[in-house]
Order: structure tokens, then sequence, then C-alpha cells
């Protein structure tokens, strides 16, 4: 199943730099964090500033609440990061998701702010890019040890577990057993056209499900 995207749905505006080195990375993103809304992704050189958009924030919105419809009715426990900066210097990689989680380690950075250097990655990353990107997210983001992570390109969900340095597909989460893809199609669908009533519906349908045998 594929998700039909809205009408004119618009994602990010891009721009892509190579062959810069990690202090030249930083002293961009000095200069125009406190200046634009822009995200920064940066591998081994290559840097990209995103610049999202409409379309590209209301999926990232919706997605965050469907994660936090399923932790708050399946009884989970949650440290939600948002676009925090993921900086290793030591890897040469640094990225700003769209939403990132800590909740199967949760109890770890519960009470404190996360340093990657002794801290592990967040459990779980959310990238939407619905316009083409120029850095290998999978990459990215494999490199960083982030143990799950979903793609999400405006109509097709990838759900991705890293599996010996590698991300491998699923067909569902890892981190919440009992969604399949169709079940984030649906509710996207629905709360592209209204967004309480498909929050109601979803917490309604996670009842169901902890409560099946």
């Amino acid at each position: 199943m594929l998700l039909e995207p809205p009408p004119k749905l618009v994602g990010e505006k891009r721009l892509t730099f190579r062959n810069l080195d990690w202090q030249t990375f930083k002293q961009i993103q000095n200069l125009l964090a406190e200046r634009t809304r822009a995200r920064f992704s940066y591998d081994n050189g290559i840097l990209e500033i995103t610049m999202p958009l409409e379309g590209h924030e209301r999926s990232a919105r919706l997605i965050e609440l469907f994660i936090r419809v399923l932790v708050v009715e399946m009884g989970m426990k949650i440290k939600t990061m948002g676009s925090t900066t993921l900086d290793r210097e030591d890897l040469l990689k640094s990225a700003e998701p769209d939403n990132g989680y800590y909740i199967q380690n949760y109890a770890l950075v519960a009470d404190r702010e996360i340093d990657l250097n002794v801290d592990p990655p967040p459990d779980l990353v959310v990238e939407v890019d619905i316009t083409n990107t120029d850095l290998n997210k999978n990459l990215l983001y494999a490199g960083l040890g982030v143990p799950e992570f979903w793609q999400f390109n405006g109509r097709v969900w990838k759900i991705l577990q890293l599996v010996d340095g590698t991300y491998v597909e699923r067909d569902r989460s890892p981190t919440f057993a009992i969604v399949e893809k169709t079940d984030l199609y649906q509710f996207l669908s629905a709360a592209f056209l209204d967004e309480v009533t498909a929050e109601l519906n979803l917490r309604q349908w996670v009842r169901q499900q902890m409560q099946a045998p």
C-alpha cells in the first residue's frame, strides 16, 4: 500500500556542499542556525542544509503524533529529542532528524542531557524526505548506531532495523510490534483530513490490539 499525498505536497528546499572539513561545517551551522529554520546533516565532508516546508512539517508532526499515541497506549516511556543535533566528530557525522526518541534506553538518559560520546544514540529516528536528498541517510544513521530508522517520502514508509551495522527493511516496527506498514498509511490518510478523529480512532485501535489474546 502506498499513501496518496495531498495535492501539491511540497517538501523541502535543499543546499548541498561537498569537501567540507568538520570545522568549516560547524562554522556554517553556527552562523545559520540562529538566523534560519534550517536543519543540517553532515557525513564525511558532505553537508546538506534543509529548509522544511509545509508538506514536510505536517508529515513529520503527524508521524510524531502516531508514535506518541503508541507509546502512551502501550504503557511505554519516552524521551523526545525532536531535531536535537546528533554530533559525532570522531565519526565525521552529524544529523538533525525530524524526530528522535529514546524508548528502550529511556531509563539511561531520562534525567540528563545527552552526550553521544558516552550515551547511546536515540532508539528511533524519523526522517521525512519528500524531495531528493544527496546524502545517504541510511549510511549516516547506521554510522551513528541508531537501532531503528523510519524514512517517509510522502508516499512510502520504510522501517529499517540496524543489523550488524547495516539497515534491513522490516514489515513491522521492532519497537512497536503491533504496528504494520498499513497502519501508518491509514492513520496519515485519515489525519490529513481530520487530525482529531484520526487520533481518537488510533487510540481505540491500539487499545483493542493490546486487549486481544
